[in-house]
C-alpha cells in the first residue's frame, strides 16, 4: 500500500485495496491492519483474502492522510509494515462568509460609482473547488453592483441614494465556488448572505405642511384672541431635521395673527366686526440651520370662513302668525295635480346661508300628495297638489292626515319642526252597488208551494246617505217564475208558478242592483229544481207481445219521466208467471230469459204438458224514488227455436220484425225503389238513344204467358232476391198484365213515363189458416204454406201465431198511414 491515496467522498463499505502475500514454506497466510489508539479505525481486512475495505467516512479538510499498521502471518511467524494513505480532495465543502453581519452606513448624497464594503468568503476545497467568485441574486433589481472577484460593493452607476425615499436598502450577495467532483458527478457550491445599506440623510428637502387643505370657521359667538386653526410644517429632510418657523404674508387685515413656532392662527376682532365672510391667509414656513441660518422655505393658503350659527330652526305660519296645526274640507277624488288653496302655509328659517336650507316633505300615507317647493332657502310658500285621485276616497278614509316636515340640510343640528295638516273628505255617489258574489246558485224541489224563498242576493254600496240605498229588479227569459224584492233582494217563486223539473229543470236569469243615479251592477242566478218522485215507469207501445228464440233473450223496457237519479232508475221484476219456474228477469236491465235448465222446446213440453208455447207474465217496472212507485203490465212471450227459422226463412224474417213491423216496410220499400229508379233510369237512357239516331227503334218486349190459375186460388209468383234468403218465403201476385208495344206508325217517339203507382191494397178477409197478403209494389206479398217440421206439434202453432201477428200489424200499418209498398 505504498503510495496509496483515496478520494475523500470514497462512499462507506468500498473495497479500496487488496493484500496479496506468500509463505516459503507454504503454511496459509492471515492478513491484519491496525491504527494507532488514538486515530480512527478507518479500514477493515479480511483476514483470510486480504480485501481491505472503507469502514468510516473520510474528511480530507480534517484528516488529509491516515497511519496504519498492515501486517502478514503464518501462525508463528509475523511481518508488519507501517504505512501511510493519502486523502485527496473532493468538492464537497461549500464558500463561507467571514466578518458577517455586513451593515454599512450611506450618506444619501454619495456619488455614483462609490465603493460601499466588501465581502469575503472562504472555501476549505483545494483546487477550483476551493475558488471563490462573487454575484448579487438581483442584479437588475438593485441601485448596487458586485465585483466578482474582490468581493467589493459599489454604487451602481448612474444610480443616486434618497433618504426620503428609502431609508435602508438590503442587498443579497452569492459566493460560489468553481466546482468539482463530488461522488462522481460535477457540483458547484454556494453561499449567501445580506448587505444592510443604511442611508444617512443630508438637508436638501424644503419644509412640507402636513393635512393640506387648510380651512378654519370663525361663529358669530366667537371671542376675539379665539384659536381658529393649526398649521403644521416638518422639515423635508427627517433624518436631521431644522426647526421650523411661521409667519403671515398677506390677506389677514389685521383680523388674524399666527404663532410663529406653533403655527396657531387666532382671530383678533369680534365676528360682527369682520366685514368679509371669507378671508384668504398665506402662512410661509422657514427652515432656521443649526447656525441660526435661515434655510429652505415654503407657503400654503388658508381658508377662513365667517360662519353664521344655526341657532334657528324653520317655522311654519298661517295667515295669523305661526302654526302647526292646518284644517280643509273638500269633496273625495278631486282632479288630478288640484292645488289645495284652502291651505295657507308659509316656511321660515331666520338663519342665514347654508343654516337656513332645509327640504320639505310630507310624512303620512305616501302618493296621495305631494308638496311643493322640495327645497327652501330662507323662506317659502307652501303649495300641497293632489298626486293621486284615485286614493282619495270616503268609503276609505274619512279623515286624511298628514304630517309637513321642514328639516335643515347641511347642517350638523338638523333642525326641523313640523305642522298637523288635516283634510276632511265630503262624500259623493261614486261607487257602484256590488254583489257579494258574481253568481248566486240555488236549488228548490220542484213541489214547491208560490212564493216560496228561493235565494237572497245582497249587493252593498259603500256611499252614504241615499247615494247608499240600493234597489233589486231580475229580467232575462228564466226570470218568469220568479219575483224579487226590491229592498231585500229576496228571490221568491210567483204565486201562480207551477215548477216542474221534467220539463225546465234549471233557471238562469240576472238581477240588477241599482242606487239612486242609475248606478248599477249585475249577477247571474242559476236555480235547479230539485227532482221530486212524481212520475210511475211507463212500458213502451210494443210491449204487449214478444217473440223469444231458445237461447236468446227478451228485452222489456220501462221509462219514467222524472229528471234526476235515482227518481229515474227503473227496476224490474216477474210478479207473476204460471208456471213459475219457466223464466227469469234481470232487474236492471229487463231481460228476460229462460231458466238454465230449459234449453229446448222438448224441456218446455215437459214443463207446460198442454202444448202451448205462449205465455203470459205479469211484470213490474218500479223505480228507486223514495217514496217509489211501480207499474205492472201483462206480457206475453212467444217461444221457438233456430232450427224452426234456419228451415223457414221468412218466419225467421217475420219473428225479428215482429216488435217493429215498419223494419219490414222499410225494407220492402227500398227494394221497390230501387226497382223504381232503374226502371226510370233505363227508359231515359232509351229515349236520348232514339233521338240522337232521329228515328225511333221499337222496344221489344218477349212476354211470357202465365198459366192459368187453379179455380178459387190466387195467382203468385215467388219473389227471387239473389242475397237474401227470406226471398223464399215470399210471393208475387201481380197486377194484370201491361204490354207495352211501339206504335211505330205514330211518326214520333214519346219517353216513356214511370210506371202508375198500385192501386191500394186489400185487406184479407179471412183471420185463419187461409193464405194472408202484404201489400208491395206489384201486388201483395203471400207467405208460401208453412212447410211440416219434423215435429209439427211444436213447430205448425208456433209459426201460425207469428205469421198471424205480424200480419195483422202490417194491415193495420197499412190502412192507417195509407202508404204503398
Amino acid at each position: 500500500m505504498a503510495l496509496f491515496s483515496l478520494p475523500e467522498d470514497t462512499p462507506v463499505g468500498s473495497h479500496v485495496y487488496t493484500l496479496n502475500g506468500t509463505d516459503p514454506e507454504g503454511d496459509p497466510i492471515s492478513y491484519h491492519i491496525s491504527f494507532d489508539p488514538s486515530a480512527r479505525s478507518v479500514f477493515s481486512v479480511d483476514p483470510n483474502f486480504g480485501n481491505i475495505t472503507l469502514v468510516e467516512e473520510l474528511d480530507r479538510e480534517r484528516e488529509d492522510e491516515i497511519e496504519a499498521i498492515i501486517s502478514i502471518s503464518d501462525g508463528l511467524n509475523l511481518v508488519a509494515e507501517k504505512v501511510t494513505i493519502l486523502v485527496t480532495d473532493a468538492n464537497d465543502e461549500a464558500p463561507s462568509f467571514i466578518q458577517e453581519p455586513y451593515i454599512v452606513q450611506v450618506p444619501e448624497d454619495i456619488p455614483t460609482g462609490s465603493s460601499i464594503i466588501k465581502v469575503h468568503a472562504v472555501d476549505k476545497d483545494t483546487g477550483s473547488g476551493g475558488s471563490v467568485t462573487y454575484f448579487l441574486q438581483n442584479m437588475h433589481a438593485t441601485k448596487f453592483a458586485m465585483d466578482r472577484h474582490s468581493g467589493v460593493l459599489r454604487l451602481r452607476a448612474g444610480a443616486t441614494l434618497d433618504y426620503e425615499k428609502a431609508q435602508a436598502h438590503f442587498v443579497t450577495v452569492v459566493a460560489k465556488d468553481g466546482g468539482g467532483r463530488l461522488r462522481g458527478a460535477d457540483v458547484v457550491l454556494s453561499a449567501t448572505t445580506t448587505v444592510t445599506v443604511n442611508v444617512e440623510d443630508v438637508q436638501d428637502m424644503a419644509p412640507v405642511f402636513v393635512g393640506t387643505p387648510y380651512y378654519g370657521y370663525v361663529y358669530e359667538d366667537t371671542l376675539p384672541g379665539s384659536e381658529v386653526l393649526m398649521v403644521v410644517a416638518m422639515d423635508g429632510d427627517r433624518g436631521k431635521p431644522n426647526q421650523i418657523l411661521y409667519s403671515l404674508l398677506n390677506g389677514s387685515d389685521g383680523a388674524f395673527e399666527i404663532n410663529e413656532t406653533s403655527g396657531v392662527i387666532s382671530v383678533m376682532q369680534s365676528p360682527a366686526q369682520l366685514r368679509r365672510e371669507v378671508y384668504e391667509l398665506h402662512v410661509q414656513v422657514t427652515e432656521v440651520s443649526s447656525a441660526g441660518i435661515p434655510a429652505a422655505q415654503a407657503m400654503v393658503p388658508v381658508t377662513i370662513r365667517i360662519v353664521d350659527l344655526n341657532n334657528h330652526p324653520p317655522t311654519f305660519y298661517g295667515e295669523s302668525g305661526p302654526q302647526n296645526r292646518f284644517e280643509l274640507s273638500m269633496y273625495e277624488h278631486p282632479p288630478q295635480g288640484e292645488i289645495l288653496r284652502g291651505l295657507k302655509i308659509t316656511v321660515n328659517d331666520s338663519d342665514q346661508g347654508a343654516n337656513a336650507k332645509f327640504n320639505l316633505r310630507l310624512v303620512g300615507p305616501g302618493g296621495i300628495f305631494r308638496v311643493v317647493p322640495l327645497t327652501v332657502l330662507n323662506e317659502a310658500q307652501v303649495t300641497i297638489i293632489v298626486e293621486n285621485s284615485a286614493a282619495i276616497d270616503y268609503e276609505k278614509f274619512k279623515v286624511l292626515t298628514f304630517k309637513l316636515l321642514a328639516i335643515e340640510v347641511n347642517t350638523p343640528e338638523k333642525f326641523s319642526s313640523t305642522a298637523d295638516v288635516v283634510i276632511q273628505l265630503l262624500d259623493t255617489n261614486d261607487n257602484v252597488p256590488k254583489f257579494t258574489s258574481h253568481y248566486y246558485i240555488a236549488r228548490i224541489p220542484e213541489n214547491a208551494p208560490g212564493g216560496s224563498n228561493v235565494v237572497a242576493v245582497t249587493a252593498v254600496d259603500p256611499d252614504t246617505g241615499p247615494w247608499g240605498e240600493v234597489k233589486y229588479s231580475i229580467y232575462g227569459s228564466g226570470a218568469d217564475p220568479f219575483l224579487i224584492h226590491p229592498s231585500t233582494g229576496i228571490i221568491y217563486t210567483q204565486p201562480w208558478a207551477s215548477l216542474d223539473a221534467e220539463a225546465t229543470a234549471r233557471y238562469n236569469f240576472y238581477v240588477k242592483a241599482e242606487d239612486m243615479e242609475g248606478k248599477y251592477s249585475l249577477a247571474e242566478v242559476f236555480v235547479t229544481l230539485l227532482d221530486v218522485n212524481d212520475h210511475y215507469p211507463q212500458f213502451g207501445k210494443s210491449f204487449q207481445e214478444k217473440t223469444m228464440v231458445l237461447g236468446t233473450p227478451v228485452k222489456i223496457e220501462a221509462t219514467d219521466q222524472d229528471a234526476d237519479e235515482p227518481n229515474n232508475l227503473v227496476d224490474y221484476s216477474i210478479t207473476h208467471a204460471e208456471p213459475t219456474n219457466v223464466f227469469d228477469i234481470d232487474t236492471h236491465t229487463g231481460e228476460i230469459h229462460l231458466k238454465n235448465s230449459i234449453r229446448s222446446l222438448d224441456a218446455l213440453h215437459n214443463i207446460t204438458p198442454g202444448g202451448d208455447f205462449t205465455w203470459s207474465l205479469e211484470v213490474q217496472a218500479k223505480d228507486r224514488g223514495s217514496p217509489s212507485f211501480s207499474t205492472t203490465a201483462l206480457l206475453k212471450i212467444d217461444i221457438t227455436d233456430t232450427e224452426m227459422l234456419s228451415r223457414s226463412p221468412m218466419a225467421a224474417f217475420l219473428m225479428q220484425t215482429k216488435d217493429n213491423p215498419m223494419k219490414a216496410v222499410g225494407v220492402l220499400a227500398g227494394i221497390m225503389a230501387i226497382i223504381v229508379a232503374i226502371t226510370v233510369l233505363i227508359s231515359t237512357a232509351t229515349f236520348w238513344r232514339n233521338k240522337k239516331s232521329n228515328k225511333v227503334l221499337p222496344v221489344r218486349r218477349v212476354l211470357r204467358k202465365r198459366p192459368s190459375p187453379a179455380p178459387r186460388a190466387v195467382r203468385i209468383e215467388w219473389l227471387k232476391f239473389r242475397r237474401t234468403k227470406a226471398a223464399a218465403k215470399f210471393v208475387l201476385k201481380e197486377d194484370p198484365p201491361n204490354e207495352n208495344c211501339n206504335n211505330n206508325s205514330l211518326g214520333n217517339t214519346l219517353p216513356p213515363k214511370a210506371p202508375a203507382p198500385p192501386p191500394p191494397p186489400t185487406m184479407a178477409p179471412n183471420m185463419g189458416t187461409a193464405h194472408w197478403t202484404v201489400p208491395t209494389v206489384s201486388g201483395s206479398l203471400t207467405p208460401q204454406q208453412p212447410q211440416r217440421s219434423p215435429k209439427p206439434k211444436v213447430g205448425s202453432p208456433i209459426q201460425s201465431a207469428l205469421v198471424s201477428e205480424l200480419r195483422q200489424k202490417f194491415e193495420k200499418k197499412s190502412v192507417g198511414n195509407k202508404a204503398y209498398f
